[in-house]
């Protein structure tokens, strides 16, 4: 079935994946010290959500699970904010011209950093199809193991995006920025969360400014296979009607 979005033809039966299912099983990732989600059925007494258990027509499970710890997940800048902000009332439109590109960060001390040059060099290595403005930007990290998939990431201090990086991106008017990793800030930064301030514009976390990028968002922990190759997508941003700050999401891409 083919569609035209954004004035480029895209086949809508070939979607591109790149979220991570979540799961209640030892293979679902996990950052931020929490343990891995829940799916139980429900029960009353000695009634149980759960049809193979013999006593229901229907499963009916509930899901305790955390956006940012758990998977693939979506979020505004009411996730660093003092007054509250909601990814539902942020993200209002779900398709853009998309790029991916892969880099290694580099190595400063014990960290790993992708930096403001690796991110400029991977967007100048081809030109925008027909000059159209980039929307978003999807960064897939090296060395690319399937592990990323089931990862625990607590106390592994993960790679991270600079400062700088995070500036050009903004600088760049790309409004969502896509990463592999549980943050785009270092695990233990002490709170300065320098990445997402500066992505978002965000100068006082208490008292925004009227130029910080409400409409602008960053999806983590996503999985890029080594089968998609790097360039120009169309990418639409799925997300669940959460009224909160976040929300476990379903990126998927078009080729053009």
């Amino acid at each position: 079935m083919l569609a035209k979005i954004n004035n480029f033809e895209i086949d809508l039966s070939k979607p591109i994946d790149i979220s991570i299912p979540l799961t209640n099983t030892d293979e679902n990732p996990i950052a931020w010290y929490i343990e891995k989600p829940s799916i139980e059925p429900v029960i009353f007494g000695d009634w149980i959500g759960k049809v193979s258990e013999g006593k229901s027509s229907t499963n009916f499970n509930n899901i305790f699970f955390n956006p940012h710890g758990h998977g693939t997940h979506t979020e505004c800048l009411g996730h660093i904010t003092n007054d509250f902000y909601s990814i539902n009332q942020s993200l209002k439109q779900f398709f853009f011209f998309a790029k991916l590109i892969t880099v290694e960060p580099e190595k400063f001390g014990e960290d790993f950093v992708i930096t403001k040059e690796q991110v400029q060099k991977a967007l100048n290595a081809s030109t925008p199809l027909r000059m159209t403005k980039l929307e978003a930007i999807i960064i897939r990290t090296l060395p690319n193991q399937k592990e990323k998939k089931s990862r625990k990431y607590s106390n592994t201090n993960p790679s991270y995006l600079s400062e700088d990086a995070a500036i050009f991106i903004r600088e760049s008017e790309i409004q969502h920025l896509l990463i592999d990793l549980p943050s785009v800030d270092k695990e233990h930064d002490e709170g300065k969360l320098l990445a997402h301030k500066a992505f978002w514009n965000v100068k006082d976390t208490h008292n925004l400014n009227s130029d910080a990028r409400f409409n602008a968002t960053i999806t983590e922990m996503i999985y890029v296979s080594d089968e998609i190759e790097d360039g120009n997508y169309i990418l639409n941003l799925q997300i669940a009607s959460f009224e909160n700050d976040a929300s476990p999401s379903k990126p998927i891409l078009y080729k053009i």
